[in-house]
């Protein structure tokens, strides 16, 4: 019977234990750590990238007539890649030819647009005035003098019932003031159309200016010897047989082999600068972008060199956002200050925020 008592007791105690409240942390003990963050930094997954790569596609279908390099090749600006061979494509060559054949004919247009322009006799009346609001005065008095004509132009019926004395004096008064509107309307119109012959003299040498622009725009993004970025879409567009690199770089895909048909618009070759590589962050959430600042400092672990953290910052917050997995997620691009040796684009890493 005592040890009945006893193994009851001890399983009233447990009992009792079991529902006591857990005790207070201690003062001055840390909390538990929400996932994904350290007491003084934000963590968070990245990709590496390199800091600049363009996937580039033809502005004319054709098919491939030459292929001039391969994937890993290195590149300079304006570098030929490939060609095309189509009667509706241009080579670079051709394209200059053809450019400054146009940027002759626009300086011609403009020529003789200033000198037909120069040649007209702008009436005193359009002193103050340019050709667009000189058409709209003219346009305005034009429209008034029609209005003040038209009660004149047919008194037929009202004219029945007035008496032969009636008529007489009736016909006097309307020839007379008949004459003075039909004048002022005839008037209004040649002002009119002196204004609308202004208005197309000023058009004419605004249009071969702007053509004279364009064609020396497109001249010298053509004949540019450093073939730099500014250019690079002129030229692709003008000399659309060819494929040239935009920026220095290597190619790190090519999908073209001569004799296949090759269609416009359609990526087929990226090149990539890897002088320098960024981390863009794939799960920072709203929670956590709130607290990171461009310019802040941060960390890098890649997956694959584990041991060789590498010092970062933050250069850019992306104003978009994304969902992965129910959470809203926001690309942050962190560029690093060292390469490691080994980086390749496309490695993961984790991203360490300093708060």
């Amino acid at each position: 019977m005592r040890r009945t008592a006893s193994t009851l007791l001890l399983a009233l105690g447990l009992i009792i234990s079991g529902c006591a409240p857990a005790e207070p942390t201690p003062a001055g003990a840390e909390e538990p750590l929400a996932p994904g963050t350290e007491a003084d930094s934000v963590i968070a997954e990245g990709r590496v990238e390199p800091v600049r790569y363009a996937e580039i596609a033809l502005s004319a279908s054709g098919l491939v007539s030459k292929v001039l390099l391969q994937e890993d090749d290195e590149v300079n600006a304006g570098d030929l890649i490939a060609q095309l061979e189509a009667s509706q494509t241009l080579s670079l060559e051709d394209a200059q030819a053809n450019a400054l054949t146009e940027l002759t004919a626009a300086y011609e247009a403009v020529r003789d647009a200033q000198y037909e322009l120069d040649n007209f006799d702008v009436p005193s009346d359009f002193s103050g005035q340019s050709a667009t609001e000189a058409v709209r005065s003219t346009r305005e008095k034009l429209d008034a003098a029609r209005e003040a004509f038209e009660p004149y132009e047919d008194l037929s019926e009202r004219r029945v019932e007035l008496t032969a004395r009636e008529r007489q004096d009736e016909s006097k008064i309307y020839r007379d003031t008949a004459k003075l509107f039909k004048k002022r309307l005839d008037d209004a119109w040649s002002k009119y159309r002196t204004a609308i012959t202004w208005l197309e003299h000023d058009s004419a040498l605004e249009a071969a200016a702007a053509r004279l622009d364009q064609a020396q725009e497109n001249y010298d993004a053509l004949l540019d010897p450093s073939f730099s970025e500014d250019t690079a879409g002129l030229r692709a567009a003008l000399a659309n047989a060819e494929l040239r690199a935009p920026f220095a770089g290597v190619i790190t895909q090519l999908d073209l082999k001569v004799g296949e048909f090759a269609s416009a618009g359609q990526p087929v070759v990226t090149i990539a600068d890897m002088t320098s590589w960024v981390v863009r962050t794939t799960d920072l959430t709203e929670l956590d972008v709130v607290s990171i600042r461009e310019g802040a400092d941060a960390t890098i672990l890649l997956d694959a060199i584990p041991n060789e953290p590498i010092a970062a910052s933050v250069m850019q917050i992306s104003q978009g956002y994304s969902e992965k997995q129910g959470d809203i997620v926001y690309e942050v691009t962190l560029v690093l200050a060292e390469v490691p040796p080994g980086i390749r684009w496309g490695m993961t890493a984790e991203v360490r925020f300093d708060m």
